[in-house]
């Protein structure tokens, strides 16, 4: 099929599967493999082929720079030692024991660590497109995990298929491999994003700042191609500092902008993805001997619950060698959490990718033997994780029990009437900076305060729909109805016009053309009072000093740890969308 058509048919896939998945209550990337699966059935469309390239140099850079922006930076720094040993020992023994059990059913070694390393690490766009369901802090581990693991699974990757191609390895050039993927990978990100960082800070066009963040991503990956370090590496560190640095040399136009359009285009990408693994599970299926499958599927499940056990395993000694914060959770409640984060660990893109990575030649021109049983066992690992994993998830996570987290909603609070508090103290001394009349000054205090006992009022009542919620419960246990539930409204309270009849300001004379011409013309308007438009351009003035002074205290809360990155993202997106509006469309565009 040429070029134009497969992108049609994958743009009608994803459209059709967006609006059936919600239909059937299934998780979109879940809806997305089944209609790939039934498209392989098609001959014609089985050809459709993902090439590796693609999916490394096309697709990773730009979900998982994304996924870096949006991830906290408070989470990985909270729970680092946790992170580092999942996204780095747990890979490499995930990948021996799935070599272990390759070995076992007649697989040469060196093809079975590749198989190994392909399946060995959580997908960051799988575990973002299923694990939302999970609670907060467990997400953003797991998300955190899945963006650093890749870097492991190529280094096995790469040492492995040396030694299927008659190279040798030894630990020290083992231990090189590993620096320069880690430090090279690290060091490029840090360069490319710092270059970057040079760059927005001299542009205030917003068509150009998002041209620089959506090439910092693909620069990366070269950079750290060409000095053979990890790609994904580099993106993910690049998209880290890029998220932390942004709010100060991005504008509120630019930010509007990238909002808008990143998550549009991940959404597509991603879609894509997940339809091609379904094609390509028919494709690899039916180049296989009929004789082969069925020692195939006997592989593909055997290393899929080689995965899960070994992953469970880990977390269990992985506590080990963690610090204990806080209050010791109950042991039924840890084991619980672990199995959730077990199943939350779903196979994807990079999995894929890696094992069509493995090259079909080698320099006189045999093939590598096991290719196709590569790609066939991690093709099946990818559908299992999707199909079985993912709709157990929703009903592993109610039987987990976790319990209802309102930090997210707390944080949220506390930095609205923070930033609110400091924007009104510090009202009188930006309007004199600014040379703002008394008038307008009083006005724009008048709404802060509003704002301010918004804030309070939403906190109030998010309490009391807590404690609401808490003797709705038990009254349901006591089988006592609610005395209150039986109370209706007087339907004369539920006029809004204080009249009963037609809103005097939306009457029909408030469209009365001699009307308007009379209050233009009317003599007792004082032409000496400041002009409207001297009155708007202050009250616009003030109010965007006042936005700059919430960024400042919001960006000051991130930098003591006080709020997350996520609530600091929430906040500033709020913030921005009234800079946009004071400063009107024609600055936003």
């Amino acid at each position: 099929m040429e070029g134009l058509e497969v992108t049609v048919l994958l743009g009608l896939t994803i459209l059709v599967g967006t609006l059936i998945a919600p239909r059937v209550r299934l998780a979109l990337p879940l809806v997305l493999v089944i209609f790939g699966l039934l498209l392989g059935f098609v001959p014609q469309l089985r050809e459709v082929q993902l090439p590796p390239e693609t999916v490394l140099l096309l697709f990773l850079p730009v979900i998982l720079f994304w996924e870096s922006l949006t991830t906290s930076l408070r989470s990985i720094r909270r729970d680092f030692r946790y992170i580092l040993p999942m996204s780095t020992v747990l890979v490499v023994a995930s990948a021996f024991a799935v070599a272990g059990i390759g070995v076992l059913f007649g697989m040469p070694w060196e093809i079975a660590l590749i198989l190994g390393a392909a399946v060995a690490p959580p997908d960051a766009t799988a575990v973002a497109a299923l694990g939302r369901l999970l609670p907060r802090r467990t997400f953003m581990k797991l998300k955190a995990e899945s963006l650093t693991n890749d870097g492991t699974a190529l280094v096995l990757y790469a040492i492995a298929v040396s030694l299927a191609l008659g190279g040798q390895i030894t630990p020290l050039s083992v231990t090189l491999d590993v620096l320069i993927s880690y430090v090279g990978g690290i060091a490029a990100g840090v360069v490319i994003a710092g270059l970057g960082y040079l760059l927005l800070r001299r542009t205030s066009s917003t068509i150009a700042i998002n041209v620089a963040l959506l090439l910092i991503p693909f620069t990366a990956f070269l950079a750290a191609e060409m000095v053979h370090a990890s790609g994904v590496l580099a993106v993910v560190v690049a998209g880290l500092i890029v998220a932390y640095v942004s709010p100060r040399v991005t504008t509120a136009s630019s930010r509007r902008q990238a909002d808008a359009a990143w998550p549009f285009g991940v959404f597509l990408l991603n879609g894509a993805l997940f339809v091609l693994i379904g094609l390509e599970v028919q494709y690899v299926v039916h180049e296989i001997s009929a004789a082969a499958i069925g020692r195939l599927v006997l592989i593909t499940l055997a290393v899929w619950a080689t995965l899960l056990v070994v992953r469970y395993v880990f977390q269990v000694l992985n506590v080990l060698f963690q610090r204990q914060r806080g209050p010791r959770p109950a042991r039924g409640a840890r084991s619980r959490a672990r199995v959730v984060s077990t199943v939350a660990g779903m196979r994807g893109a990079v999995s894929l990718a890696i094992a069509l990575s493995v090259p079909a030649t080698i320099t006189d021109g045999g093939a590598v033997s096991g290719r196709d049983e590569i790609v066939f066992v991690t093709a099946g690992v990818i559908l299992l994780s999707l199909l079985v994993q993912g709709p157990m998830l929703p009903a592993l996570v109610r039987w987990a029990r976790f319990p209802v987290d309102h930090v997210e909603d707390e944080e949220y609070e506390l930095a609205e009437r923070a930033i609110s508090g400091a924007a009104l103290a510090a009202l009188d001394d930006l309007a004199a900076e600014h040379g703002i009349g008394q008038e307008v000054r009083d006005r724009v205090r008048t709404e802060g305060y509003a704002m301010l006992e918004f804030a309070n009022a939403r906190t109030l009542a998010r309490e009391q729909a807590i404690v609401d919620a808490e003797a709705e419960a038990l009254d349901v246990m006591l089988d006592e109805p609610d005395p209150l539930s039986a109370a209706t409204a007087d339907p004369a309270d539920m006029d809004p016009s204080p009249s009963g009849g037609v809103d005097q300001a939306t009457g029909p004379d408030a469209t009365d053309g001699t009307v308007l011409q009379m209050i233009a013309t009317s003599a007792d308007v004082d032409l000496a009072q400041r002009s409207p438009l001297i009155r708007h351009e202050e009250h616009t003035r003030l109010k965007l000093a006042l936005i700059d002074r919430k960024r400042e205290v919001l960006l000051g809360l991130r930098g003591a740890g006080t709020v997350d990155d996520i609530v600091v993202r929430r906040i500033s997106a709020r913030l921005d969308l009234e800079q946009v509006r004071l400063q009107g469309i024609e600055e936003y565009d």
